[in-house]
């Protein structure tokens, strides 16, 4: 009996009484794979409708993006900047940016590599500024833009074995250089691609991966003399 070919492979089969016979794991597998398609290209419908409809005014849909959002733009700001306090202004200034210019996003590579590059930009220019000057402080309507106070939910270090280690890990990328620490960052942090790096930098990918395996090796350094000493 021959098989079929292409995309069909995606089912198992096993040598069954009467010959080849589908895999029924193979079926629940490609099931939930379709599932899964399904419930991701509906959260993207949905945030493309959100997005349209904070771009023509409707301030409830671009709080519920900054609901979804919010955690994953402090987290940027933190590491790059290093601390709580100027995180939060930061974060504040980032979804600021991203309301005025919600007319100059694109669908792809989707809102989250969109935002995530503000988000890097700002921290950036913060770390240039003086004492970390707030830049983007009031809306276009000129009226103070506030959040939920989301932000005092654990941070992204629980994501290791265990606090010890996380806040050895949060030291060490301290002390990598501002291009190496943003790529890890947003490579083992908030686990994005290498083509969501690539917009969120503006670099190739090539560079990207350049960069995330110096950086890689640079942790590794670090992390070995603090436990050295």
């Amino acid at each position: 009996m021959t098989l079929p070919t292409g995309p069909f492979l995606l089912v198992q089969y096993h040598h069954g009484r009467y010959g080849p016979e589908p895999c029924v794991a193979g079926l629940i597998a490609l099931d939930n794979e379709r599932a899964r398609t399904h419930r991701s290209m509906e959260q993207y419908d949905d945030e493309l409708d959100l997005i349209k409809r904070a771009g023509s005014g409707d301030k409830t849909a671009f709080e519920t993006l900054v609901r979804r959002y919010q955690d994953k733009v402090y987290n940027i700001c933190r590491y790059v900047l290093g601390n709580a306090s100027d995180a939060e202004d930061a974060a504040q200034d980032v979804f600021i940016k991203a309301y005025r210019n919600l007319s100059s996003f694109t669908p792809s590579p989707g809102f989250s590599a969109w935002i995530s590059r503000i988000a890097v930009n700002t921290s950036l220019d913060y770390r240039r500024r003086p004492a970390h000057e707030s830049i983007e402080r009031k809306s276009s309507e000129g009226e103070e833009y506030t959040h939920d106070a989301a932000f005092a939910g654990p941070g992204p270090e629980e994501t290791f074995a265990s606090k010890e280690s996380g806040l050895a890990v949060t030291a060490a990328l301290g002390r990598l250089s501002e291009k190496y620490r943003v790529v890890m960052v947003l490579k083992e942090l908030e686990g994005f691609s290498y083509e969501e790096i690539s917009f969120a930098l503006d670099i190739s990918i090539g560079t990207v991966k350049s960069r995330i395996s110096r950086a890689r090796e640079e942790l590794k350094r670090i992390l070995s003399g603090s436990m050295e000493q």
